[in-house]
């Protein structure tokens, strides 16, 4: 094992020399779809609990599929699928960027996340009490404004506990860019599996690195969640 990580812990981190890999990879994965997703959820849980069905209709429409179908589809049909059809050769930026295993795998983990978080935003929504809801509406808030100081903070926060396993489980869901050859950590410990043929080894080593990113992740929402949902907990009684 030592012989091993001696040899391969900068590609399991960061580089190979030519590009980056591994854990650098992971991260930036995991990164991008979580700020994109998370953004898009935002403004997409709004509109998901709109009483306008024709705003509210196509939201689910896309919850629906992207959460009924398994995420590893979604890669491949954004990986393989995508570049067959003829409307993607013949736009030369579409071609570009389904080429790119990288831009698939961002693009798949993005939306799937995407619509989870929708659903988790679009819950803590309709869970704001009403009555801080009515005592905006008695001060004359508009409604962007209702939205902007009293709804999403209280929302945010509601949701933070649902949305930290989200993370979490984006985390998990990066292993699969191996299959788009995105040389991500699973991606390098395969790699090291068949040029050393010590499997517990290589695939090992990259359990106790997705372990320290989860326990990294999990610290920062405890602490998060700390700050923000102090006012939730039971008060202690002596």
């Amino acid at each position: 094992m030592i012989d091993i990580i001696h040899e391969y812990w900068q590609q399991l981190l960061w580089t190979d020399g030519y590009r980056f890999t591994g854990v650098a990879i992971t991260l930036w994965l995991l990164i991008a779809s979580v700020v994109m997703g998370g953004i898009m959820a935002l403004f997409l849980s709004i509109a998901r609990v709109s009483s306008n069905k024709f705003v509210a209709f196509p939201v689910w429409l896309f919850t629906y599929i992207f959460r009924g179908t398994p995420l590893y589809v979604q890669l491949l049909v954004f990986y393989s699928g995508m570049y067959t059809l003829e409307v993607v050769k013949g736009n030369m930026l579409l071609n570009e960027f389904f080429r790119s295993g990288l831009n698939c795998t961002i693009l798949a983990l993005t939306l799937n996340t995407c619509a989870y978080t929708t659903e988790i935003f679009a819950g803590a929504i309709r869970a704001v009490p009403h009555g801080e809801i009515e005592a905006a509406r008695a001060y004359g808030f508009s409604s962007v404004k209702m939205y902007r100081c009293i709804i999403l903070p209280s929302a945010l926060r509601i949701a933070l506990p649902a949305y930290s396993n989200e993370v979490i489980l984006m985390l998990h869901s990066t292993a699969l860019a191996f299959t788009a050859t995105v040389p991500d950590l699973l991606k390098v410990a395969r790699d090291i599996n068949s040029a050393t043929y010590e499997p517990f080894t290589a695939f090992g080593i990259a359990a106790v690195l997705y372990l320290a990113i989860s326990f990294c992740l999990i610290s920062l929402f405890r602490k998060a969640e700390k700050r923000w949902l102090q006012h939730v907990k039971p008060a202690s009684t002596h």
